[in-house]
């Protein structure tokens, strides 16, 4: 069976790259939202991100992916003990999904056979300690978008209905992906996601001819392409479970503290939400870095990722939020 394309084969798209890697180190900076063009590689990446991620341990037929057997909800009737091994779980939510599909939903077969009712687990059980992937989030329709926000706040996924209750842990890394000629994204699941990423279509012809060579070659010589760039992947992985090791040790000085404050206070942002994910993600590419302690380059490399979509708007400036706060980064950490 085809591999998808591999991680670390993505020409270019360094800070979408870098947003993925981080939340794969530290899963509470809470998720990436990718906007931008057709074609530049935002669902490649996040499919590619799926075999980057390092397993799980998990409890042998437990629907929701627990790790021991005294977390399996008493629904699943899971009665063995065995530990096993699985891949992080990358779960996509397609577009026109219905609510039942995505929550779960009584057991219609088992109710019909043999008058049992049952819970059918949906997509939020699969996804719990992995990855929930939404292509063209912005076009989600508002019930939906409901639901998601009511579990990502909470981490639990409650069902009422049919007779059934039912509450199983919903806790994942929510990616988004989009294009903003499409519609724009609702304000509360906009500031649910931790990252959010601008990617554009290459100006530079050196990195286009290198985008058309290595898909070329991923199509025309597949086992010699997957059988380099898996070795790179491999390395990566590597790195990821290096820095979630060290993550721990990293130390956060408290003039990092203030320089996220700061930063926040001068961009306006809402909420103390954006420097929560600032601190976060500057660890996290601390750690990626084997750095000991934070420093005011990580929070430069990663403030975009982190401010961008929590400004306000500002009907006197005419700038983008990424110059907007590519300025502020510069007044406040100069």
């Amino acid at each position: 069976m085809t591999q998808p394309f591999p991680f670390s084969a993505i020409v270019g798209q360094e800070e979408m790259k870098q947003a993925m890697v981080l939340t794969a180190i530290d899963p509470a900076i809470g998720g990436v939202l990718v906007f931008g063009d057709r074609g530049t590689g935002k669902s490649t990446a996040v499919r590619a991100l799926a075999a980057l991620l390092p397993p799980i341990q998990v409890v042998a037929g437990c629907p929701v992916n627990s790790p021991t057997l005294d977390k399996c909800p008493e629904w699943a009737h899971v009665g063995q003990h065995d530990i096993v091994e699985r891949a992080t779980p990358v779960v996509d939510l397609p577009l026109g999904v219905t609510e039942d599909r995505v929550v779960g939903a009584l057991d219609i077969e088992k109710a019909l056979t043999s008058g049992e009712k049952a819970f059918e687990p949906g997509l939020l059980a699969r996804a719990n300690r992995g990855y929930l992937y939404i292509d063209e989030v912005n076009l989600l329709e508002d019930h939906i978008v409901d639901l998601l926000l009511d579990v990502a706040q909470s981490g639990e996924n409650v069902v009422e209905r049919e007779g059934l209750s039912i509450r199983h842990p919903a806790r994942f890394v929510l990616v988004g992906s989009g294009n903003p000629e499409e519609g724009e994204l609702r304000p509360q699941l906009l500031d649910r996601f931790g990252l959010s990423v601008e990617v554009v279509s290459p100006k530079d012809i050196d990195v286009r001819i290198e985008v058309i060579r290595r898909r070329d070659a991923y199509e025309m010589d597949y086992e010699g392409f997957m059988a380099h760039w898996l070795q790179e992947d491999a390395v990566l992985r590597d790195k990821i479970l290096a820095a979630r090791a060290h993550l721990g040790q990293v130390q956060t000085p408290d003039s990092m503290l203030r320089d996220c404050a700061e930063l926040c206070l001068a961009l306006g942002s809402d909420g103390l939400r954006g420097e929560l994910t600032l601190l976060r993600a500057s660890r996290a590419l601390a750690g990626f870095e084997g750095a000991e302690e934070v420093t005011r380059e990580h929070v430069r490399s990663v403030a975009s990722s982190c401010l961008r979509h929590r400004l306000r708007r500002d009907p006197l400036d005419e700038a983008g939020s990424t110059t907007r706060v590519a300025r502020v980064v510069e007044e406040v950490l100069a």
